[in-house]
């Protein structure tokens, strides 16, 4: 018999949402098999059996379960040993159940279906999950399955599928119509496809969302409720300013070059490359001669990095991610990354080791006239670099004679305990130089 447990999927939840059960209960598996959809704050994961057997399930649909307890169980029998599995049995209805949120060891991670007496509020569940409450006229919050030839079920509906419902207007009576537990973005393209008798609209090929977002339910009561990625930016937040005491140096580029340069090698590696991509490749390649800054720490000991793993954060309006880059041996490769996460941003739909592993961050603030932004140090890392808009400006040649520059103000975030503002001024010139070489 071998145990599937939960693994630590981030550092920013201390448990996940059990949204899916891709192989049922008792029935067998192979070693490789994904078997469940875990739900984190940011990324919806899937975990694979290691052994093949029969796989039993350990905990409920729908249930919260916290790193390093056991989801299931393989067992080289169809039959389970008594006591060791359905030690959680799945819900009747696919409908979440408020859980007990009190924080759990290993040993009692999973959480149960709280009574109503233990129920707690609603704020306590994952947003993409709670049962919204009829509100007329919003697609998205639909009026539940009561409509002609609607499924008894009321389905789980993740967050970018909600977000696909109000791109493509599809409401909530047709996806419960589709009778599934679980609904994803994949089911709400297939349904818009479907219904229009035009092909399903692939994920690359998805529309941006247009216009503004439709107000959540609590927005037509005056207040507005955090949404799930934003509740894990305010955590990331309030730790860093918590913890981290930082300090800030900006310093001035001439980026004119390096767009023109951009512009050739995006011709030259047939892949889109602007200065995030150029500034990427740079800050990997100060790694070996500035390791503090790719460093950790822990109490009064520095822990440098053995790689530098480039955090970029994107908002495509789907909420604020950092995913990482961690092959920066090439260009193109670097270009082909943050493509890939461009069009994940799109749609919310990162996984877990996308977000994990930063050893430092270079952030965008890119939008037209942003000409200083002081990013947070995001926690386990000691630096931030921040990248603002290229600005056109007059400047005095030796010669006396009035010419024009492109620069932008790169400014670096630092955690004061570790790195002093000479170390940075030091930091943010080799950056220049490794940009000009």
């Amino acid at each position: 018999m071998a145990d599937i447990r939960v693994p630590k999927l981030n550092d920013n939840d201390t448990e996940y949402l059990i949204v899916q059960w891709l192989v049922e209960d008792g029935r067998p598996v192979g070693a490789g098999d994904p078997v469940a959809v875990l739900e984190t704050s940011k990324a919806a994961d899937e975990l694979e059996a290691e052994e093949s057997g029969y796989l039993h399930h350990a905990a409920a649909l729908n249930t919260w379960i916290a790193p390093g307890a056991v989801l299931a169980r393989v067992t080289s029998q169809p039959v389970p040993p008594a006591g060791e599995a359905g030690a959680a049995p799945a819900l009747s209805s696919a409908v979440p159940a408020p859980a007990v949120t009190s924080p759990a060891s290993p040993e009692t991670a999973v959480t149960s279906p709280a009574s109503p007496e233990t129920a707690v509020p609603v704020s306590a569940v994952a947003e993409s999950t709670i049962p919204q409450a009829p509100v007329p006229g919003n697609p998205v919050l639909g009026t539940g399955a009561s409509g002609a030839g609607a499924s008894d079920i009321e389905p789980v509906v993740t967050d970018p599928a909600r977000a696909a419902m109000e791109e493509l207007g599809v409401s909530h009576d047709q996806v419960t119509a589709l009778g599934l537990r679980v609904v994803r973005r994949s089911d709400v393209e297939a349904l818009a496809g479907h219904r229009s008798g035009a092909p399903a609209v692939s994920r690359a090929e998805a529309p941006a969302r247009r216009g503004p977002r439709t107000p959540d339910a609590d927005d037509t009561a005056g207040t507005h409720r955090l949404s799930r990625v934003q509740r894990a930016v305010a955590r990331a937040v309030t730790t860093s300013h918590d913890t981290i005491p930082a300090a800030y140096t900006v310093m001035k580029f001439e980026v004119g070059p390096l767009l023109e340069r951009a512009r050739g090698l995006t011709r030259e590696v047939r892949r889109p490359v602007g200065l995030v991509e150029l500034f990427v490749q740079a800050v990997a390649g100060l790694h070996p001669r500035f390791p503090l800054f790719f460093a950790s720490i822990d109490g009064d000991e520095a822990r440098p990095a053995e790689a530098p793993y480039i955090g970029v954060t994107f908002d495509m309006g789907e909420g604020l991610y950092v995913p990482v880059v961690r092959d920066t041996g090439s260009l193109r490769g670097i270009a082909d990354t943050l493509m890939r996460y461009r069009l994940a941003a799109t749609e919310g739909d990162f996984r877990e080791q996308d977000l994990a592993g930063a050893t430092i961050a270079v952030t965008l603030h890119t939008d037209a006239d942003i000409v200083l932004a002081i990013p947070l140090i995001f926690p386990g890392t000691v630096c931030a670099l921040a990248i603002t808009s290229p600005q056109r400006e007059l400047v005095l040649g030796e010669d006396g004679a009035v010419t024009a520059r492109t620069v932008a103000n790169i400014g670096l975030a630092y955690d004061h305990r570790l790195i002093n503002g000479r170390d940075a001024s030091r930091f943010l010139a080799a950056l220049r130089s490794e940009l000009e070489s």
